[in-house]
């Protein structure tokens, strides 16, 4: 399934909507840090693995669009 996910930086927190995430974290946007965060976050929130969650566009933008499968 396709989700649209925001992200908010300097916040912890995971809300789901339908099909778009808002979701807070605190790692900085360096060297895909943010979005390794992003992808374990919504791993753990589903209880699923990591690999099956992948940032289908926008791995350089606050807002994304990510597969889950």
């Amino acid at each position: 399934m396709l989700y649209f996910v925001s992200v908010i930086f300097k916040q912890e927190f995971v809300e789901i909507c339908g099909n778009q995430i808002t979701i807070g974290i605190k790692t900085k946007p360096i060297n895909g840090a943010a979005n390794k965060e992003v992808i374990h976050k919504l791993a753990k929130y589903f209880s699923i693995s990591s690999s099956n969650v992948i940032v289908k566009s926008g791995t350089k933008s606050k807002e994304k669009i990510i597969e889950i499968t």
